[in-house]
């Protein structure tokens, strides 16, 4: 018997397919690649290795950006559209069980845990419109759960399963140390949709543009963001954002760094006008290590331009 397993990379989907496994079924495992979540495709690739499955990766499209746009359920506190989100999912999990010839389909839900998605008739509803009623094994609840087709064949052990619920993650981390389970992401806090300040950024991107790309929200994740009436100035927090920055600019945006000590790499999208230019080489000498009064900014397209400027305050 085979099935197929949503794993994020997080300690819930991890213990749920470690439960269905001791069972004796063949598992293949899948991750999405949700541009709003934090990064656990690695920690995705470290599970399934510890656990000796195979792995799907999908990259998600345009399609899932437009679902953040206008959700059919609406958001939750911040901008988290979780419903259409986990129908999304289940959707796409559905598709890749029925090219794996998997009969049913594993998922570290936990009664009770979220708000917003996590509950019966939430969970029922869910299922109902991404056309996978019964045969979503939520192992980590499923006692309090109604019995699922893989239960009722015969094919898992029911009594082998938990019945969990609530935002106490004690249960899962004892169960962790039990199985000795070591890689898996930081429970909590993946979405950046139910972060306030992200989605503060995300609504003002949507009010800017009609048609928003992977890139943007990857600019969202980055540095320190400020905005003008026709542009975007973003400035970098540490080397690594320095970097992505570097890779996400487009060929238009024009960078900004202070040469010779420690600097922030600074982007400059939309209008390239005095009071933009003057302003983003403020904010790069602000939070640059120069200790002058007047310091010295390159920027441009390559940074073949200099300006001297006094650091934004």
């Amino acid at each position: 018997m085979k099935a197929l397993a949503l794993l994020s990379g997080g300690l819930d989907s991890t213990l749920a397919i470690k439960l269905v496994l001791e069972q004796g079924i063949e598992i293949i495992a899948l991750h999405l690649d949700l541009p709003v979540l934090s990064d656990k495709k690695a920690y995705a690739d470290q599970v399934a290795e510890q656990l000796g499955i195979p792995l799907l990766k999908i990259e998600t499209g345009a399609d899932y950006l437009e679902l953040i746009r206008n959700p059919k359920h609406g958001y939750g506190k911040n901008m988290n559209p979780c419903i259409d989100c986990r129908v999304y999912m289940l959707k796409e999990a559905k598709r890749q069980a029925e090219k794996v010839g998997a009969a049913f389909i594993i998922t570290g839900e936990v009664l009770g845990q979220r708000s917003m998605s996590q509950y019966k008739q939430v969970l029922k509803q869910e299922e109902k419109e991404a056309g996978v009623e019964g045969i979503v094994l939520r192992p980590l609840s499923a006692k309090l759960l109604p019995e699922t087709l893989p239960e009722r064949e015969g094919w898992v052990d029911r009594e082998r399963l938990l019945g969990t619920s609530g935002k106490s993650r004690k249960p899962q981390l004892a169960l962790a140390r039990e199985s000795g389970i070591e890689s898996y992401h930081t429970p909590a806090g993946g979405c950046l949709l139910t972060d306030r300040q992200f989605s503060l950024r995300l609504k003002d991107l949507f009010n800017r543009k009609a048609k928003i790309t992977k890139r943007d929200i990857q600019l969202l994740k980055t540095g320190r963001h400020f905005y003008l009436p026709s542009a975007r100035i973003i400035v970098g927090r540490n080397e690594a954002e320095n970097n992505s920055l570097l890779e996400l600019k487009s060929p238009d945006d024009y960078v900004f760094e202070v040469p010779d000590c420690g600097s922030p790499i600074t982007i400059l999208e939309g209008m390239k006008d005095k009071e933009a230019i003057e302003l983003a080489a403020r904010l790069t000498a602000r939070y640059s290590d120069a200790d002058t009064s007047e310091v010295l900014v390159e920027y441009g397209h390559h940074k073949e331009a200099k300006i001297v400027v006094k650091p934004e305050r």
